[in-house]
């Protein structure tokens, strides 16, 4: 009780001086946050951020801090005169319509409409004219503190919130059941001001969202930008300082832009960022530079493409630049030291022999596995984790990250999908004779599945082909999941043709029902990449799979793919991204939480470009990604299945 008085005490002096800013109200029996906020016109948020414990509880009698609305409360007055009859008046000598206007209050005009005959002639004497007799109306209009917003197309929260000069807090605050992404269309809450106040994009500038515990100082030091500067670029700063979630706009080249990470999808790490200091990686890549030869740029470039360490390397290390060029625009101050380890486990001793590990946060690679065991052995006495960016086939020891999702998770993802509709839905089973074991397996979680297996040839071998009755007489009205479990191209396009020209549609008069098919594989492998199984089926089959990674749309707006392809003149391929990805997650888990050993307690889950990471650790071993993506082929792409 002491100090809540003492805090009235204080709002009270400082009420006496910076003109009322801050009231306090009883709650009393039945108010809620909601009711006291449409009282005092201001928002939930407003009033949680003077009261943080309401938000627990509202006990009655207890006493709230109301700020001051940000909105006009002024109720609008508006008056209208109504006609409420007429009064009878004879024109007498000398008198005009003026004159007659003047007496009982009204217009000339309004004279001449109720007698219209006055239009055509002058006013005479002994005329009877009908005077309209009006009463005044009054009608108030109070101000509505919210409106609703419908979000346009690629509008996220960070936009709305500088649109209508809120934090983004404020706008969560004001819309507790906001989805976390926002779709086109969607209804929001948002301050009731005019459109002319509304603040617009400017993509010439970039904008950035203050972080907790930040000020002037510190937004000094990391944009290298003065506080009046800022407070020039973004009107109204002075007077309400720097808040937690605001968005300011800054010059484009001194920050990330919100929107670049915007389109990361963080899991808004970069929001947690409390970690300042200094962080140590390191990278090591099988580059074997020892044996490229610089005579020609001809020949350096066949060595390249045939060396296919190298071409890996470059790869992955280019998308790892454009991954450091971005922490770096985050504020993140960072020491990279990347090592050739040639692809020799003499080389990789000699690296760690050789330079000091023991300020080192993380180490990237090396990405054979026999060379990353090697390194994770020697670097374990320093507790150093060592981060596996491609390779699955590795000794997990207890300092390792294995961020490839194993072959057992992509299954599982897969028969997870389909169990969720085999009661209603027929499952078949097609392989050939290399994957018996695995349709067996999938025979025993789907007992009723009917197998389908690659016909032989002569010999007793597979002749990699089915026929159609093979598949027709195993399909039922309605849908249809068909599991095919092959590395064989033929095979895979003997399959897929067949199920494409089975798939039929509704038609009465020929008495034909609806055969839906749905494609699956708990494998999806290079057999169904090739040009020899149609893209067509695939799509029309609506092929699902497990995968490691999706694809971006290269139809949408992307910062990564638009940075690479400025700063290098192609587009990523699947290794360059997942350089930046790996390198994202790495130094943003390191700089959100006390290590990386910690973050994987602390965050569920990031996803970035087309890679997502969600670690678990073993009972007696290392650390390994326990998330993938179910996609499908739709429309000739491949698009992630919600």
């Amino acid at each position: 009780m002491k100090n809540i008085f003492l805090v009235l005490c204080f709002l009270l002096a400082f009420n006496t001086t910076n003109g009322q800013n801050y009231s306090t109200h009883k709650i009393k029996q039945g108010e809620t946050i909601e009711s006291i906020s449409k009282l005092y016109n201001v928002s939930p948020f407003d009033i949680y951020s003077l009261n943080p414990d309401a938000k627990n509880e509202l006990k009655v009698n207890s006493v709230l801090i109301i700020p001051k609305s940000k909105i006009s409360t002024e109720p609008k007055v508006t008056v209208e005169r109504k006609l409420n009859g007429f009064k009878r008046h004879r024109v007498k000598r000398q008198e005009t319509l003026y004159s007659i206007s003047k007496r009982y209050d009204v217009s000339e005009e309004d004279i001449k409409k109720h007698n219209t005959f006055l239009y055509a002639n002058n006013l005479r004497k002994g005329d009877n004219l009908q005077i309209p007799v009006y009463i005044e109306v009054k009608t108030t209009e109070t101000t509505e503190l919210t409106k609703k917003y419908t979000v346009l197309a690629k509008e996220g929260k960070w936009r709305i919130a500088y649109k209508f000069g809120i934090t983004i807090n404020e706008l969560e605050a004001l819309n507790p059941d906001m989805k976390e992404v926002l779709q086109e269309g969607d209804l929001l809450n948002v301050p009731n001001i005019e459109t002319n106040d509304q603040r617009e994009i400017d993509d010439t500038y970039g904008y950035y969202k203050v972080l907790p515990k930040e000020g002037f100082y510190r937004l000094k030091l990391k944009l290298g930008i003065d506080q009046d500067e800022l407070e020039a670029l973004n009107p109204g700063l002075d007077k309400s300082g720097l808040k937690e979630g605001m968005i300011l706009k800054v010059p484009y080249s001194a920050v990330a832009s919100i929107s670049e990470i915007e389109d990361l999808n963080t899991d808004h790490l970069t929001s947690k960022i409390n970690d300042f200091g200094q962080k140590h990686i390191a990278i090591m890549l099988p580059f074997r530079l020892n044996r490229v030869t610089f005579d020609s740029i001809a020949e350096t470039k066949n060595q390249i493409k045939r060396d296919p360490y190298l071409n890996t390397s470059l790869d992955f290390y280019s998308g790892v630049l454009v991954a450091l060029d971005s922490l770096k625009k985050l504020g993140i101050n960072l020491k990279v030291d990347v090592y050739d380890t040639k692809n020799q486990l003499s080389e990789v001793q000699r690296i760690i022999n050789s330079n000091n590990f023991e300020d080192v946060d993380a180490v990237i690679g090396p990405l054979m596995p026999n060379n990353l065991n090697k390194a994770a052995l020697e670097l374990s006495g320093l507790n150093i984790p060592v981060i596996s960016p491609n390779s699955k086939s590795i000794q997990l020891y207890d300092n390792v990250f294995q961020t490839m999702p194993s072959d057992d998770l992509l299954k599982n993802k897969v028969i997870e999908f389909v169990k969720k509709d085999s009661l209603k839905d027929n499952v078949i089973i097609i392989s050939d004779s290399k994957n018996v074991d695995v349709s067996n397996a999938l025979k025993r979680e789907f007992n009723f599945a009917p197998q389908v297996f690659s016909r032989k040839n002569k010999d007793g071998k597979d002749a990699n082909y089915v026929l159609v009755d093979d598949i027709k007489l195993k399909l039922k009205p309605g849908r249809n999941i068909v599991f095919l479990e092959t590395q064989n191209v033929g095979f895979a396009s003997n399959v897929t043709s067949i199920l494409n020209s089975l798939i039929q549609e509704e038609d009465f008069e020929k008495k034909q029902v609806a055969i839906d098919i749905v494609l699956v594989t708990t494998n999806y492998n290079t057999a169904f990449e090739s040009d020899e199984v149609s893209n067509y089926n695939l799509s029309k089959l609506q092929f699902h799979f497990g995968t490691a990674s999706k694809s971006y749309d290269e139809d949408q707006y992307n910062t990564f793919v638009k940075t690479y392809l400025k700063q290098y003149d192609i587009t990523p391929n699947k290794k360059a991204v997942r350089g930046f990805d790996l390198t994202m997650d790495v130094v943003l888990r390191l700089v959100t939480s006390e290590n990386l050993y910690m973050s994987a307690k602390d965050t569920a889950l990031t996803e970035y470009v087309e890679n997502k990471f969600a670690y678990k650790k073993k009972l007696f071993g290392g650390y390994y990604n326990d998330t993938v993506y179910l996609v499908k082929y739709q429309n000739l792409k491949i698009v992630e299945v919600e």
